[in-house]
């Protein structure tokens, strides 16, 4: 498995062509058609039209220098109906030009097979997710993928920031035995991982802090590698946390490939167990932790442009360390890391000006090196994102793009952080928070792994990769997708969603 330098995106974040060639609505485009729904009646209809305009967007990520790309596809593109009707082939033929586009110009496809948006009439027909029926669903949509681009797709992620266990663990099965014998891929999965410290020195605070990891992330990880939730779940939770049968351990268990992660930032934790909590109704309880960003008053670091976001990049080395400890050094991409910037009243030569995210990614580039050079097994690293796009509930108010995009006429325009980037990959910038040595490190990582990975399930011996430029870069990549960094609501329009529950800690995990 090779390490990549990397970009994402996300199918309803650039797409557009809401209701062209045979797709179908999805759960976001009705959602964001609801009266009050969204902010500012932002809506995806048509986005960056990067479904007219992927070949001009495939450039934008070759011009950067990176060598993977991670995007995800529309089921409702595909499959209009869910498995109630046909495949759509005029979608298929829309992701066949795009992974194709990219690996003739040396550029690793990342599918993300759901970031979120599902055909509305799988809503419609039994809720969608809250329905066992789904799984059958998703099934189906991800062996439809395999079938269809996995000769060439060698890196699956099942589902964006999940709690679908079962439905996770069907694919990767139906992957494992029927698809990675004859594509030699590799298939995980991405969770939203904030780092947590103690609030104070109190060692309640840092048990604390230890719970909150458990209850926000090895909540998701724990089942898919050990079969099983968190120990620190069960027990402060009980019987209250549902139980798995044995089938569905034994079923659920070393699931995944590889840990994909999506890190922003860095939250401190409070005891309320042996102390007393005084909570407001936005207030984050998890693992009965009280999460906050600040300490008597300051920020733990520097504010961003998105609300409960801040610039604190020691994070990327724990938690990357807190892995690497916890599944005995499973293989880790970082399939997002970005900088939030408010668009809203900001002059556009600003936008473009964005000095705060090159900070941003050479110090959190700096924290990933020292993990490295502690023994982590990273193997790439993803910027969130290619170019600014529709951020769910925060519309175009939020940019994370290394590429500014002009509303009215959807122009791409190179900000300072993409020539800067593009300097980082061909070794032309030393300067600055991330050192030559750390540089070294990264572009080290980054690049191509000559051994070969060992697949346990399979018995099988994979190479790694056969791409002539194995040895030039690591995975250092851009989202095409738009995966992100924010939960979004299941979009029905009647229930409270999970992102509006707790706005200052969901709404930034897309």
């Amino acid at each position: 498995m090779k390490q990549r330098t990397s970009k994402d995106h996300n199918s309803q974040m650039i797409e557009g062509a809401i209701l062209e060639d045979g797709k179908s609505l999805s759960n976001w485009d009705v959602f964001t058609h609801i009266q009050g729904g969204q902010r500012n009646g932002a809506n995806g209809d048509v986005a960056n039209d990067h479904y007219r305009r992927y070949l001009e967007d495939i450039e934008l990520v070759q011009s950067l220098g990176v060598n993977a790309y991670r995007f995800s596809i529309s089921w409702a593109r595909v499959l209009p109906r869910g498995r109630f009707g046909e495949v759509n082939p005029t979608g298929i033929m829309f992701y066949n030009k795009i992974i194709d586009n990219l690996l003739l110009k040396g550029i690793e496809p990342f599918v993300t097979i759901n970031h979120n948006d599902f055909p509305q009439e799988l809503e419609d027909r039994y809720g969608s997710w809250l329905s066992p029926l789904m799984q059958e669903d998703f099934v189906h949509f991800a062996e439809t993928c395999f079938k269809n681009f996995g000769d060439r797709v060698k890196y699956w992620i099942t589902i964006n920031e999940p709690n679908l266990f079962l439905s996770h663990a069907t694919a990767a099965k139906l992957y494992h035995e029927h698809f990675q014998p004859k594509h030699g891929g590799f298939i995980g999965i991405v969770a939203c991982a904030f780092m947590y410290e103690p609030l104070t020195d109190n060692e309640f605070d840092k048990e604390a802090a230890s719970r909150a990891l458990a209850f926000d992330l090895a909540w998701i990880f724990d089942p898919l590698v050990f079969g099983d939730y968190p120990p620190e779940m069960r027990r402060y939770q009980g019987n209250e946390l549902p139980r798995f049968s044995a089938e569905e351990r034994k079923f659920i268990k070393g699931s995944i490939d590889f840990i994909g992660i999506n890190h922003y930032s860095t939250f401190y934790a409070k005891d309320c167990i042996h102390s007393s909590c005084i909570l407001e109704g936005n207030d984050h309880i998890m693992g009965f932790s009280y999460i906050t960003g600040e300490r008597n008053g300051v920020p733990i670091g520097e504010p961003t442009g998105m609300d409960g976001l801040y610039i604190v990049p020691r994070g990327m080395e724990k938690i990357i360390d807190y892995l690497k400890k916890r599944y005995h050094n499973k293989p880790i991409f970082v399939l997002e890391n970005g900088y939030a910037q408010q668009r809203q009243g900001i002059a556009v030569q600003d936008l473009l000006h964005d000095v705060k995210r090159i900070e941003f990614h050479k110090a959190y580039l700096s924290s990933l090196a020292t993990a490295i050079r502690n023994g982590a097994d990273v193997r790439g690293y993803f910027i969130w994102t290619l170019m600014d796009d529709f951020e769910w509930l925060n519309g175009y108010s939020i940019a994370f793009g290394l590429y500014y995009v002009d509303r009215p006429t959807l122009r791409r325009i190179p900000k300072l952080s993409a020539k800067w980037y593009t300097d980082f990959l061909t070794n032309s910038t030393i300067t600055g928070p991330t050192s030559l040595q750390d540089r070294v490190v990264i572009i080290k990582v980054l690049r191509t792994h000559k051994k070969e990975w060992q697949q346990g399930r399979t018995g099988t011996t994979l190479p790694v990769s056969d791409s002539p430029e194995g040895d030039k870069f690591p995975i250092l990549t851009t989202d095409l997708r738009r995966e992100t960094h924010h939960l979004p609501p299941p979009p029905n329009g009647d229930r409270v969603s999970p992102t509006r529950k707790n706005p200052r800690i969901f709404q930034i995990c897309k």
